[in-house]
């Protein structure tokens, strides 16, 4: 080595000249041409050249890239300004002037920034579009795992961005909503089933499993589907409510209409208070739990049944104190009936087990029910009979008021009868137009009806016509005795006068009473007495049984009136006609 470097001084220093001054030695020592000098100078020189060019191409090759580099830069920041949406973005080189190098010196850190802002973008959007695929998964039920969303980073503007949150909040506020629906669906069915006595966990968990009180409030679904089947199990339970409410209801007006008929205690009654309770209460108005639970529903079934079968034992007991009720009606309403008849048939009915006792109250308290309607009907012409009826008994006292020579004595009570003579002869003189009412009133009901009124059995208009045709005698009769007593005080004053002396006065004469019906067929005191007049009585005329006058046979027995024999043995007249007592 040592002899190389001092053979070849300047190899430390090596240069092309030094090179071509070496070469040009070692030539002139091997002695070459100068043909073979010139052609491997020419040589060298192409070789120079080919290696310039290889450079030169490399060099250009090199600065196409970085102005591809640049390029590319140029568009990528272009692309991620468009997609971030940034218009202007601080760090952006203002002047392109510089080597190519130096230009992208320049924009490297603005790129830089702008994809780490890109990065961040993307993870936001990914975030918001996973919450929203979760919450419509949840609405619309599916239950399989979902992949995280792929992000548009062809649009990551701010913009778009709240785009998404805002479909993010709206969605949010969905899944609120249909969670509380899905609360207040899942409460419900609570309630029901509590009402119902079932069982709310298999009831709820049939509809959904997360809808069990073990899981979160934010675990439960709120599918459309899960809604949907909730309502249609509020629905379903509501209904069911409603028909055990309707029968509970029927059952315990049976129990009542039973307890009634066979008089049961209120002890044993009370221990279906729970069932009666609810009798006229609405559906939403049940909320005990367990009020309509099947069990109970049961118990009063089986009471129903149990009652049923011990009124079917005691069905005369019943149907006898139904034809009681009915009856005592009629009594009210002077409807007259053959009760022991209807007895017998009753007896009869039940004897031949040919009829249900549910179809023979059922066809009693249809009876009863047109009892009812026919007494409302008859209510206020009884009530004017009964003040007609009044008005006569008042007219019988005045009388008799009337012929008390002691009346005006100052004995114990005599202010009290002279008050009450006062109100009879007002009552007295309002029988007339009493009377007329009641026949025009009569006659309207039986034009309606068809059928003739009756007063315990007798028409009301032949009772009406007779009071009129006796009424009309005793005016007659009170005018006859008062000019038989002007003739008595006309003789009596000729005899003075003649003989100087006062004969005894003639017997004072008394005068017919009529007397109007009592409520209960009798007057003064005499209950059932009716009077019977013969036709040579009161001049051939009589009523029949339809209220119509007819003069070919005598008078019914009529309920209305009754006459003394004290006030029959007052008539000195032999002219006129005497009432006989019945």
């Amino acid at each position: 080595m040592a002899a190389v470097d001092a053979q070849y001084p300047l190899l430390g220093e090596t240069t092309c000249g030094s090179l071509l001054q070496q070469l040009q030695q070692i030539w002139d020592e091997v002695g070459e041409t100068d043909e073979e000098r010139d052609k491997m100078l020419l040589q060298l020189e192409q070789e120079c050249l080919d290696v310039y060019k290889r450079k030169v191409d490399q060099a250009a090759k090199s600065r196409v890239l970085l102005l591809q580099d640049l390029a590319d830069a140029n568009v990528e920041l272009a692309s991620l300004l468009s997609a971030l949406g940034e218009k202007s973005f601080v760090g952006i080189p203002e002047k392109t002037a510089g080597t190519i190098k130096e230009q992208l010196a320049a924009i490297a850190p603005t790129l830089e920034k702008l994809m780490k802002l890109k990065e961040e973008r993307i993870k936001e959007f990914s975030d918001v579009q996973s919450q929203i695929q979760k919450i419509c998964g949840e609405i619309a039920g599916t239950t399989e795992r979902v992949e995280r969303p792929s992000v548009d980073e062809s649009d990551l503007s701010l913009e778009k961005l709240d785009e998404f949150h805002v479909h993010l909040q709206e969605l949010q506020k969905e899944k609120s909503e249909r969670l509380h629906k899905v609360l207040e669906f899942v409460s419900t069915v609570h309630d029901l089933c509590a009402v119902l006595g079932m069982d709310f966990f298999s009831t709820v968990t049939e509809v959904h499993p997360s809808l069990n009180d073990s899981t979160g409030v934010q675990s439960k679904s709120i599918s459309n589907e899960t809604l949907s089947t909730l309502a249609k199990t509020v629905l379903a339970l509501t209904e069911d409510k409603r028909q055990r409410l309707h029968k509970l209801q029927e059952l315990a007006a049976q129990l009542i209409d039973l307890w009634n008929l066979m008089d049961t205690p209120e002890e044993e009654r009370s221990l279906f208070d729970h069932v009666t309770c609810n009798i006229s209460a609405s559906v939403d108005e049940v909320t005990v739990p367990g009020a309509l639970a099947l069990d109970l529903i049961e118990q009063a079934e089986v009471e129903v049944e149990r009652l049923d079968q011990l009124k079917a034992s005691r069905m005369k007991e019943i149907t006898f104190k139904r034809q009681a009720e009915l009856e005592d009606m009629f009594a009210h309403a002077h409807i007259e009936i053959d009760s022991e008849a209807a007895r017998e048939k009753i007896m009869a009915l039940i004897d031949s087990g040919n009829v249900e006792p549910a179809d023979l109250l059922a066809d009693m308290d249809n009876q009863i029910a047109k009892a009812k309607e026919e007494a409302i009907s008859r209510r206020d012409i009884l009530d004017k009979v009964e003040k007609w009826m009044s008005a006569c008994e008042e007219e019988s006292w005045l009388d008799d008021y009337n012929r008390d020579d002691n009346r005006y004595n100052a004995s114990r009570g005599a202010h009290l009868n002279l008050k009450r003579a006062e109100k009879a002869r007002v009552l007295v003189n309002k029988i007339p137009a009493l009377v007329d009412t009641l026949v025009t009133k009569t006659q309207a009901w039986e034009q309606d009806r068809g059928i003739p009124f009756t007063y315990d059995g007798v028409p009301l208009l032949a009772m009406l016509d007779e009071y009129a045709m006796l009424r009309q005698d005793r005016e007659e009769e009170k005018r006859r005795l008062r000019d038989q007593k002007k003739f008595h005080e006309q003789l009596s004053k000729e005899q003075d006068a003649m003989f100087g002396t006062t004969p005894s006065p003639a017997r004072q004469v008394g005068m017919k009473k009529v007397v109007g019906p009592r409520a209960n067929g009798g007057t003064n005191g005499t209950a059932g007495r009716r009077l019977s007049l013969p036709a040579h009585q009161n001049g051939s005329r009589s009523t029949n049984k339809d209220g119509r006058r007819d003069s070919s046979r005598p008078i019914a027995p009529v309920n209305y009136v009754a006459i003394s024999k004290e006030d029959a043995a007052s008539h000195i007249s032999g002219a006129e006609p005497v009432p006989s007592t019945p």
